[in-house]
């Protein structure tokens, strides 16, 4: 016999976007049941480099992404490798990819971006004061770091574009740099970003999913979305492999698997998968207790407590979820070249860890409701920013589906936008 559940809202995906929209819309006094194909956090939310970052307000789609790109792309150790394969979708989205590279379309995106960062800023402020929901949330701000001349003065430039955004930064000498990591470095110069944070991204995902359920969100784990029954401009119900889930509104942020669940509903999300890879280490007394990103590798370096990740790569390579260890060790050991006192192979390994980001062609998330449905809320392709966006994006999807004006114009991040 078939099992039906009946709820007010349904969100669909347990990662950091679907948990956010399922508080702030229990916040928000409405009965929310949530739904995730496997265990909560356990995509691309769970080994991610935990970063909140208004300093990254630019874009993936900016000028100057797709010379670096075609001269990394055939390169399997390089910051951003496309595994060829003829792909209908991936040549879709590499051609509006290379359209929304420009200089005009960045400085649009540039400021939208940098208001859903600081309004999340503010937000992760009032999680971090909830009772009893610790997520290692610290604001120390983050340094990129470079080995090049020419890196660091085009690093420069790129924070005195983001200066003029209204985001404060801070030039790094060599010495400054060793400073602030209280160790040597190779790094000519930095750029210091002082108004950014970090969590422990999995803490923080799982905490505040406990803390919805406490409060009467309903979780279901390990149940998969099938299909869907709609009718009148309606989802009326989502099929899963647990039995038919009923909602008078439906919230779609299933991360990177938003894209194949959308052609359920003849809607086209165009979202590729970008693996990305991390390793978690036990800290030691070399590791530096401040973010660091190491500009020309496209590495970050995020300490969490007694530990420290190490997190890197693009790698569009489909939804191929597995481990490339030339890929992952390519991320590693760009660690000596920057910190040369830190020494792989005396940090003892806690987990690798690979994860598929959801990217759109232009850099920006979806959000808001398809034209098809009125019913439907759709919050998906935040790349490597929806753990920074998170808390944003699931008030404005609270928003959205209460009727209430959303406190960030959407326009930008229309579903339709590409059509």
């Amino acid at each position: 016999m078939k099992r039906s559940t009946n709820t007010d809202v349904l969100v669909i995906g347990g990662g950091a976007i679907g948990v956010c929209s399922a508080y702030y819309l229990n916040q928000a006094g409405r009965s929310v049941t949530l739904i995730e194909r496997g265990d909560i956090c356990s995509g691309s939310s769970y080994g991610n480099a935990g970063l909140i970052v208004p300093s990254h307000s630019i874009p993936l789609a900016a000028p100057g992404v797709i010379a670096k790109g075609l001269k990394w792309m055939l390169n399997p150790e390089s910051p951003f490798y496309i595994k060829l394969r003829f792909d209908r979708q991936l040549i879709s989205w590499l051609w509006k990819f290379r359209k929304a590279c420009s200089e005009t379309q960045m400085r649009r995106a540039i400021p939208v971006i940098r208001e859903l960062n600081f309004a999340s800023l503010r937000l992760y402020d009032e999680l971090a004061g909830i009772e009893d929901l610790d997520f290692g949330y610290e604001k120390r701000g983050m340094a990129i770091i470079f080995r090049t001349e020419k890196g660091f003065q085009d690093g420069i430039k790129e924070a005195r574009l983001m200066e003029k955004n209204g985001i404060e930064i801070r030039v790094l000498k060599e010495q400054d740099v060793n400073d602030m990591a209280n160790i040597e470095t190779s790094a000519v110069g930095g750029v210091y970003y002082p108004q950014d944070a970090h969590i422990n991204p999995h803490r923080y995902v799982q905490g505040l999913a406990d803390y919805a359920a406490e409060k009467g969100v309903k979780v279901h784990t390990s149940t998969e979305v099938l299909g869907f029954e709609s009718s009148g401009g309606k989802v009326n119900s989502v099929k899963t492999t647990k039995g038919d889930f009923s909602a008078e509104e439906i919230v779609l942020a299933g991360g990177t698997w938003s894209g194949e669940i959308g052609k359920e509903l003849g809607i086209k999300l165009l979202i590729q998968p970008a693996k990305g890879y991390s390793g978690t280490f036990k800290k030691t007394a070399e590791c530096p207790d401040v973010p660091f990103g190491l500009a020309e590798s496209k590495v970050i370096l995020t300490p969490m407590g007694d530990t420290m990740r190490i997190a890197g790569t693009l790698e569009l390579a489909g939804l191929d979820q597995s481990v490339n260890m030339r890929r992952l060790n390519a991320v590693l050991k760009s660690i000596p070249a920057y910190f040369p006192d830190i020494d792989l192979d005396a940090l003892e390994l806690i987990e690798i860890w690979r994860g598929l980001r959801p990217c759109t062609p232009d850099g920006l998330p979806y959000l808001g409701r398809p034209k098809n449905f009125d019913n439907l809320t759709i919050a998906a392709g935040h790349a490597m920013i929806g753990m920074s966006l998170s808390p944003i994006t699931g008030k404005l999807v609270s928003q959205i589906v209460t009727g209430e004006k959303p406190q960030i114009d959407l326009n930008l991040l229309r579903i339709e936008r590409f059509a």
